[in-house]
Parts: C-alpha cells; sequence; structure tokens
C-alpha cells in the first residue's frame, strides 16, 4: 500500500511464515490476497453491493462459473453479518449503505478471498454502540479461519474482542501478552497508567 508513497520509510522486518513481505523476490499480488486491510474509515468501491463483496474472488480467479460467485458473496456477507439486512438489495451501490453497514460490506469484501491475516484499524471509530456491536459479533467465528489484527484506542473493544493484546505508546512496543494478563496484571507502569486512565 506505501509503494507509491516517496517519504515512506520502512526499517526492520516484517515477515509473513518467515519470509519478509518487502523482499524483492515477493509476489505483491498473492501477499495483497493472503494479508487484506480493512481500513478506519469504510472505502465501498462505487460498484453495487455484489461487486463490492465479488471484486477480490474475481481478481483473484476463485469462481470459475456465477453459482460459484454466488456462493462466495453469501458466505462472505454472512460472516460479516449483513446477509439478512442486504440479501434483497444487492444490486444497490454500495456507498448508499449507512456507515456501519459499508464497514461491514469492507470485511464482506476482506474476507471473500480467505486472507489469512486481516488487519483491521480503528473498525469501529466513527461508530455508535449498535452499529459498533455488529462489527464486533462475528469476530468470534472469523477468527476460527484467520488472524485479525485489530488497531484501538477503545479499551473496551480491545477487552471484549481480543485474545492477545500489544500495548504500543508514541510508536514504541511497550509490553504484550494475553488480553486478561493486560488488563488485570501489566507488568509496565505505562501500561497501568493507560488502562487505568491516567493518560490515553
Amino acid at each position: 500500500m506505501n509503494d507509491g508513497i516517496e517519504i515512506c520509510r520502512v526499517t526492520g522486518d516484517i515477515t509473513l511464515d518467515n519470509v519478509d513481505i518487502y523482499g524483492r523476490d515477493l509476489d505483491v499480488v498473492q501477499l495483497r490476497a493472503r494479508v487484506v486491510m480493512v481500513s478506519r474509515k469504510p472505502n465501498p468501491f462505487p460498484k453495487s453491493i455484489y461487486d463490492n463483496a465479488a471484486y477480490g474472488p474475481r481478481i483473484h480467479g476463485m469462481a470459475e462459473s456465477r453459482d460459484e460467485l454466488d456462493e462466495v458473496v453469501e458466505v462472505s456477507r454472512s460472516r460479516a453479518g449483513l446477509w439478512n439486512e442486504l440479501k434483497d438489495r444487492l444490486a444497490a451501490p454500495g456507498t448508499s449503505l449507512s456507515g456501519g453497514q459499508q464497514q461491514r460490506l469492507c470485511i464482506a469484501r476482506a474476507i471473500a478471498v480467505n486472507p489469512e491475516v486481516m488487519p483491521i484499524n480503528e473498525p469501529c471509530s466513527a461508530l455508535d454502540p449498535t452499529a459498533t456491536a455488529r462489527i464486533e459479533e462475528p469476530m468470534d467465528e472469523l477468527r476460527e479461519n484467520f488472524a485479525i489484527v485489530i488497531v484501538t484506542h477503545s479499551m473496551q473493544q480491545a477487552a471484549r474482542v481480543s485474545q492477545r493484546t500489544a500495548f504500543f505508546h508514541l510508536g514504541e512496543f511497550v509490553e504484550q501478552g494475553s488480553t486478561e494478563e493486560i488488563f488485570t496484571n501489566p507488568t509496565g507502569q505505562r501500561t497501568l497508567d493507560y488502562i487505568s486512565g491516567r493518560f490515553g
């Protein structure tokens, strides 16, 4: 995603299955099928609801027939908690949905390619509690199929949806561990101060 940003600087290593994702020999197209990001602001494509969910499987050749594609679209939208709400509106533009529905459509689009890792950046930052709950509900099932890495500033959300928590402060890694340990018995003073609301 940052290939075209001239001022971007990368240090250290980011590996997936012990392979450097910035390595010169890496097939970026395959990487983008294995790691699919959902951004903070919903970004449905200017296409129908159906075509948003079908986009990844189409470009990666994951469906050989319309019936197979229909099934992928239905399964991905069901897993993202959207099927019952939108099953009769597949031709409507994805941009016509509410903010919470747009975010779940973006999640459906991401999971349609069966990624191995799905980073999600602040998925509920602009959503009300009802829309937030609808995004969090499918996460239990989704984590059975792939790794979800969620960035959130909401302590309540981190406690609700995560199994492991890493705490970063001003770009510095502070500590990590099971979510229960981090929230009940953190080893670092900065972590304790943050989760107890002394700063943040």
